[in-house]
């Protein structure tokens, strides 16, 4: 089972998704449901519902780049110590997701603001299952899964 707490540090979010906590935990629910993969796990993460200063903050002091970005995620450890984790332990904290309003209220003009809010916090959770795409057939496998949890939480 994966449980997502949620963080509302700007409150732009509020206008565009209510009840932030209750959306995800209804999407997250889908992912539970229909994916057997977790079934006696209990894997955590926090996601932070921020705008543009807070993001550009943390870009700078932890990735060292010193701009605004859509999304950051902090993988609480690597895929392979999570893949250990998972034979033995049963709660798991998978780390941190950090998503800019800013940058998807400026991306949708022709978007829907919730599937794009949808697609980035899914791209954030699959980083912290430990995948990346800094090489094009790890983009490839990060993508093919993000496509299977947008089926499932949109199906």
């Amino acid at each position: 089972m994966i449980k997502i707490n949620v963080i509302t540090n700007n409150t732009n979010w509020l206008n565009y998704i209510k009840n932030p906590n209750e959306y995800l935990d209804r999407k997250v629910n889908r992912i539970n449901i229909k994916s057997k993969l977790f079934v006696k796990k209990r894997l955590f993460c926090t996601l932070l519902l921020s705008g543009n200063n807070e993001i550009k903050s943390l870009n700078k002091k932890f990735r060292k780049k010193n701009k605004i970005t859509d999304i950051l995620s902090f993988p609480f450890q690597s895929k392979l110590e999570l893949e250990k984790k998972l034979k033995k332990d049963n709660e798991i904290y998978l780390g941190d997701i950090i998503i800019n309003f800013y940058k998807i209220k400026n991306k949708n003009i022709l978007k829907d603001f919730k599937m794009e809010f949808d697609r980035l916090w899914i791209h954030g959770l699959v980083h912290l299952f430990g995948h990346d795409h800094k090489k094009d057939k790890d983009y490839l496998k990060m993508h093919q899964i993000e496509k299977k949890y947008f089926s499932l939480i949109n199906g």
